[in-house]
């Protein structure tokens, strides 16, 4: 349980509250009435045996002595002053900015009980800050690789380089023909309502952009956000005679018959993937074996690649899992299946990380990997990847296909200290400057990388 230096203020308040004498209260827990003071004013630590006797002398939850409601006050803080590292880290003077950061870190718990409000505050403009990062990427990625933007700027600036050179004429040539004056003035005008046309198709399309989907645009984005509606999970699946029709029908996220095309398709995958490893004798191996996608594969006798699907589409809370990501590629690395796990960013139109595991079996067929990776971020966090890729034949005389498959999974709590391959989302938003794999410079490089 977690446990804080205020941890003895918060006992004192609840005793006070309740109407408990001090000695009362130490009796009923076993300890002094003196040691019981010394923890009330903070100034012994408590173990969480000791909580628990407290607590229950008290009539209480444990968890309330804890952290409480200040918890992600805490949290958020630590994230504040972490984010304050990395973006000075590199800049002239950031050492000394740090360093003196560093020793008032200890004293959080203080500022959040002297200071509750501004605490709050803050917490809250760091997470204001980190909606509007994410924001930004989103923008900067689909400006680059979404078509209908490039189109659309490329519109606006073909109308602006035209007005601009026929104004041009028209100043700089005094004796002009009224015909030719004409033709010119009626060309500005042509230009001028194209360029209104398409700056105001622009801003709506971007207005959209503004909301939680940032847009559904592609048939595979709307079976994604359907499959997220649905927990990803399908119970109807589990067992035998349902027909994918009767779930896709009706589904208001899937706007386009090829999307509804792609959702069928899934379906009857994962419909497959089920048939192949029954819900109840999967869930009871899982709670025996772990989260161990080739133990499962052997036990069951099927393809590690539909392990790893069928972890992913398993419902919430099946043990181990935490909330499972799931990525698919074909033999070109494109994405045709993204699921993302909490932390771990997926590119919605820019080419995914050289660096992926998910690559790294594309290139080595049919040999499992197992991978500890960083992603990169505000916070870089730590995942556990399993990735295999397999061959999909077309017939004697057909190419043979590659389809990749990668689970991404939290990291377990004894790998913090192993070594972990540091990767990124694409390279347009990735901020490590010397990574082997960078195809592009970053748009959210440091400015000393830059100046360097």
């Amino acid at each position: 349980m977690a446990r804080s230096a205020l941890t003895g203020t918060r006992i004192r308040e609840r005793r006070t509250s309740l109407g408990l004498k001090q000695a009362d209260l130490a009796r009923a827990a076993g300890i002094s009435a003196a040691y019981l003071n010394l923890i009330e004013h903070n100034r012994r630590r408590v173990s969480d045996a000791l909580i628990e006797r407290i607590a229950s002398a008290m009539g209480i939850d444990p968890v309330t002595l804890g952290e409480g409601a200040e918890g992600a006050l805490f949290a958020g803080l630590r994230e504040a002053a972490a984010s304050v590292e990395l973006a000075e880290a590199g800049e002239a003077g950031s050492a000394a900015t740090v360093s003196q950061l560093a020793p008032d870190l200890d004293r959080i718990e203080e500022f959040v009980g002297r200071f509750p409000a501004w605490a709050a505050l803050l917490v809250n403009r760091q997470a204001r800050l980190a909606e509007l990062e994410r924001v930004v990427e989103t923008y900067a990625e689909r400006m680059a690789q979404d078509p209908f933007l490039l189109t659309s700027l490329h519109e606006v600036l073909s109308a602006v380089t035209s007005l601009r050179s026929t104004a041009a004429i028209l100043v700089e040539t005094e004796d002009i023909e009224p015909e030719w004056r004409a033709r010119f003035l009626n060309t500005i005008q042509e230009e001028s309502l194209r360029l209104s046309g398409t700056a105001e198709a622009l801003v709506g399309y971007l207005d959209e952009m503004e909301t939680a989907e940032t847009g559904l645009s592609s048939p595979q984005e709307q079976v994604e956000a359907w499959l997220e509606a649905r927990g990803w999970h399908f119970p109807e699946l589990e067992g035998d005679g349902t027909d994918p029709a009767e779930l896709i029908a009706g589904a208001p996220e899937l706007a386009s018959a090829a999307a509804r095309e792609l959702a069928r398709n899934h379906l009857r995958r994962q419909a497959e993937d089920a048939r192949a490893l029954p819900l109840d004798p999967l869930l009871a191996a899982l709670a025996e074996l772990g989260p161990d996608p080739g133990g499962l594969a052997a036990r069951f006798a099927v393809p590690l690649a539909q392990v790893l699907r069928r972890l992913a589409a398993l419902p919430a809370g099946a043990p181990g899992l935490g909330q499972p990501g799931l990525v698919i590629c074909d033999g070109s690395g494109t994405l045709t299946f993204r699921r993302a796990a909490p932390g771990f960013l997926l590119p919605r139109f820019a080419a995914a990380c050289p660096l992926w595991p998910l690559y790294e079996a594309l290139a080595r067929p049919m040999q499992p990997i197992r991978a500890l990776v960083d992603m990169a971020g505000r916070l870089p966090q730590r995942f556990l990847t399993y990735a295999v890729s397999e061959p999909r034949p077309t017939g004697f005389d057909g190419p043979v296909l590659m389809r990749a498959t990668m689970l991404i999974l939290p990291a377990p709590p004894q790998s913090s200290d192993a070594p972990a391959r540091p990767i990124g989302a694409s390279c347009r938003i990735c901020p490590r400057g010397d990574c082997p794999g960078r195809r592009e410079p970053s748009i959210v490089a440091d400015a000393s990388a830059e100046r360097a």
